[in-house]
Parts: structure tokens; C-alpha cells; sequence
């Protein structure tokens, strides 16, 4: 199986098409059509079903994805490692929960850029879930998430830890109020964000079965909606401290099985440790934010 034919089978999948595959290969369409079909005589298995639009990638063919992914990321890490003489320098792509990003990193990611004005810092927010995907794919080379993470593939170091608060409107004098409150609605980030799972624990807790998530991208929608009353929410407590001084929202307090979430930085077993990465590691452990 060559590594040529498995980098022409994922521009097909991707595109759906022979011919936007050859283009962005830089070949014409026929040398992308033999090397498909070598590689299904190969396999002995049908990689694409052929359809008057393009392509469909079949269920053997998704079956491979991963793996050609996890290819192109040996090849890159190879190339790294080649290149890599010590000095921090090159891309650095890594991501981080968007809480963490507003409270956490932006201190610390000027002072690295700082000591390392070499390395071209990328950072990319999302959600745990996401996140977790997106390290374990190779997309990422860390990211700042919601710990405890246990999967196989992956290693995590202790970053930050953060006290959580549920944040209400200022009608709500207590946390217990909430249960009086008909149609009550959490103001949560999309699907996959750890701090929304735990917000339905600590609703169902207090006795709270019923409540329709509303789905935001960002802080300040988040913050904006429970400020107008329209729900509640669970955020850091240094996410919401000015918002709260100014009177726009009311915090809570939550005992220390609820409060307490532990924010670490997860990397593959796996993957080469570049020298801009090992500088981020150590940075982040040493940092006065954690």
C-alpha cells in the first residue's frame, strides 16, 4: 500500500469529486481514477460508490479515514522532529475551552510570545468534547479542557483549578428559588461542553427535572441572556466577577463537589513533542494562573 494512493483516496473522500481530488493533487483526473482502483484491487474491497454527482465514500472506505489521518500526522511529526534543532520555533496549534481562554490564558499567552517570539501561537476554542476529538485526531497538538480525561490515547497535566459558580438573574435571591421558577431554561454552549453536563447534575440535584437548554457561542450571549432573565447558567466565578459587580446578574454559591472542576492540558502518548510544545508544557505548569 503506497502512502501516495492513501493521500489520493482521502482528497476523493473529502471532495466527493475525481476531478476537484486532481486538482488540488495537481494531477489530472485519469491518474487519480488508476490509483483509486489499484488501491480497491489491493484491498479487495470497494472504497467509493460511483454516482452521476461524484463519489460516496463506502463503509470500508470510512472505515480507513482515521487512519489516513493519523498517517498524514506521523508525516508531519516526522518532518518536525527533522527541523527541530532545540530552539523554540515554528506553529504551535492548540486549543482551549473558551472560559479558560478569557479568564486564564490571555496573561499567560503574552508572556510566552514574549520568551518566545519565534513560535507562531495558534489558538482554536471549543468544547471539551470537541476539543478531546481534535487532540486525539491530530488536529491539535494540546488543549486546555475540563478534567478528569481518561482515554487511552491521551496524557494530561494539572492547569488550572477553577470554583464554579451558578449564575441567575438578579430576581433570584437564593439557588433554591429556582425551583419555583416555571419553564426554567439553562444558557449553555452547544452540545459537548463538560460545564453544561454538570449544570443539568446540579439542576436535577436540587430537585430541577425539567429545564430547556438554549444554546449560545459565547460568553457574553451567555451572560446577556441570563442577565435578561431569560435562564440560568454555570461559569467559572472569574468569567462572571464583573458582571456581578455590576450588578447585572446574581452568583451562587455550590458546595465543593459541585464547585470545584479541574482544568488540565491533554496531549497525545503519542505524538512528537516539538520544542515550542515541551516550552508551552512547562510554561503552563510554572504559570502563576494555575
Amino acid at each position: 500500500m503506497d502512502i501516495k494512493d492513501l493521500m489520493v483516496f482521502e482528497a476523493v473522500s473529502r471532495h466527493g469529486r475525481m476531478n476537484r481530488a486532481a486538482a488540488e493533487l495537481h494531477t489530472v483526473q485519469s491518474n487519480v481514477t488508476a490509483r483509486i482502483r489499484s488501491l480497491e484491487d489491493e484491498l479487495g474491497v470497494k472504497l467509493f460508490q460511483r454516482h452521476a454527482r461524484g463519489v460516496t465514500t463506502t463503509p470500508a472506505g470510512e472505515r480507513m479515514q482515521p487512519y489516513i489521518g493519523r498517517l498524514q500526522k506521523l508525516m508531519a511529526d516526522a518532518k518536525a522532529a527533522a527541523r527541530d534543532d532545540g530552539a523554540p520555533h515554528g506553529n504551535l496549534v492548540v486549543g482551549s475551552l473558551e472560559t479558560t481562554t478569557a479568564i486564564r490564558l490571555s496573561p499567560f499567552l503574552g508572556r510566552f510570545a514574549q520568551a518566545f517570539p519565534d513560535v507562531h501561537l495558534i489558538v482554536r476554542t471549543g468544547t471539551t468534547r470537541k476539543l478531546l476529538e481534535d487532540v486525539i485526531e491530530g488536529r491539535l497538538e494540546c488543549a486546555f479542557v475540563a478534567g478528569p480525561v481518561h482515554h487511552p490515547a491521551l496524557r494530561q497535566h494539572a492547569a488550572f483549578q477553577e470554583d464554579m459558580v451558578l449564575v441567575t438573574p438578579r430576581t433570584i435571591r437564593t439557588a433554591a428559588d429556582l425551583a419555583m421558577v416555571r419553564d426554567l431554561k439553562s444558557i449553555v454552549f452547544q452540545s459537548g461542553c463538560s460545564y453544561r453536563q454538570r449544570l443539568e447534575y446540579i439542576l436535577t440535584d436540587m430537585g430541577i427535572l425539567t429545564c430547556e437548554p438554549l444554546e449560545f457561542g459565547s460568553l457574553d450571549a451567555i451572560l446577556s441572556c441570563v442577565a435578561a432573565g431569560v435562564g440560568v447558567t454555570l461559569l467559572p466565578r472569574g468569567v462572571v466577577a464583573r458582571a456581578w459587580q455590576e450588578g447585572r446578574i446574581a452568583v451562587h454559591e455550590l458546595p465543593p463537589e459541585h464547585a470545584q472542576v479541574q482544568t488540565v492540558l491533554i496531549q497525545r502518548h503519542d505524538a512528537y513533542v516539538s520544542s515550542a510544545m515541551r516550552a508551552f508544557v512547562e510554561m503552563a505548569q510554572k504559570s502563576p494562573e494555575a
